[in-house]
């Protein structure tokens, strides 16, 4: 049985359909409930930072996938990211299951060149603190060989269904409804973005293939590319012209202001005012994986939003 731990969200979505279309019998967890209707699909309620729920809901779990995303606050993730993989270590050793954690790029902080699988963790940010303290204990414990575990980390991403990353908000929906795109920080910097699809195919992968467990993945993702090539690649697909408004540190601290999501982003920013190249190679290598174009991608997303909006 294959577990998705904070299931519902994009990134768990896209992994539940590959292991559906592989006849896996799947069970969702999370607080609100998901609505997927497929044979050997069930779901259980549970919280995240409530050990015995989780254990209740992963009994019998041969892959426990740990997908969840909190709330874009450093503070609640100070409170509560360490009880959660500490909950989902614990289950791990209970249940004998191999664990997969689902996690982003915040713990290397600034790095000049790309980001691979051995980048040191040297956070820039509170919330970079956070994950390497997370991604330190889980490592820990595989290297003690307590448990089976893997990081999967993908950078930004894209392709969502439900509309909440960077590149789809500002950029492709806007172009969908014929507006001028919106950047963060400078367009003439490199930006790595991984297509949601193929990180749920590569989770997918890992979960079938236990001879990756204990090391760190980085997600299919295709070379890095300028801000000002995605919104013309993304102007050209969606047939407007190629017009943007790049928001500078300033301006995305005074919408924070109004928005504590917003302003989460803020000590981000570094991310966005240099390049940002992320190296998915190991992967792709390990598993002859072809990662989608961003052409494909986007032209994928275009469809995907036009059918939406008809």
């Amino acid at each position: 049985m294959h577990t998705i731990l904070g299931a519902g969200g994009p990134l768990a979505n896209a992994l539940t359909q590959e292991l559906i279309n592989n006849n896996d019998t799947v069970r969702l967890v999370s607080r609100k409930p998901v609505q997927i209707e497929a044979p050997n699909v069930t779901w259980q309620k549970a919280d995240l930072l409530n050990y015995d729920e989780i254990l209740q809901a992963s009994l019998g779990s041969t892959v426990i996938y740990l997908c969840a995303g909190l709330v874009y606050d450093k503070e609640i993730w100070r409170q509560q990211w360490p009880v959660i993989i500490q909950n989902v270590i614990n289950v791990a050793k209970t249940t004998n299951a191999r664990l997969i954690f689902f996690d982003n790029v915040y713990s290397y902080g600034l790095v000049n060149g790309a980001m691979t699988e051995d980048t040191p963790y040297h956070p820039s940010s509170v919330k970079g603190e956070i994950r390497a303290g997370v991604a330190n204990t889980l490592m820990a414990e595989v290297k003690a060989g307590n448990i089976r575990a893997s990081i999967a980390r993908g950078a930004d991403f894209y392709g969502t269904n439900s509309m909440n990353a960077f590149f789809d908000m500002m950029v492709l929906e806007r172009f969908s409804k014929k507006l001028s795109a919106q950047w963060i920080g400078k367009a003439q910097t490199l930006h790595s973005f991984t297509y949601i699809p193929d990180a749920g195919k590569a989770m997918f992968l890992l979960g079938q293939h236990p001879e990756s467990d204990n090391q760190i993945w980085h997600m299919p993702t295709a070379p890095a590319i300028t801000g000002r090539q995605f919104i013309e690649l993304a102007a050209s697909i969606y047939k407007v012209k190629p017009k943007f408004f790049a928001v500078n540190k300033f301006l995305l601290w005074a919408y924070g202001l109004l928005s504590k999501t917003v302003m989460g982003t803020v000590e981000m920013y570094y991310q966005y005012d240099h390049d940002y190249i992320f190296d998915s190679s190991k992967f792709e290598k390990a598993f002859n994986f072809k990662t989608t174009s961003y052409e494909d991608g986007i032209r994928e997303m275009s469809q995907t939003l036009y059918k939406a909006s008809v």
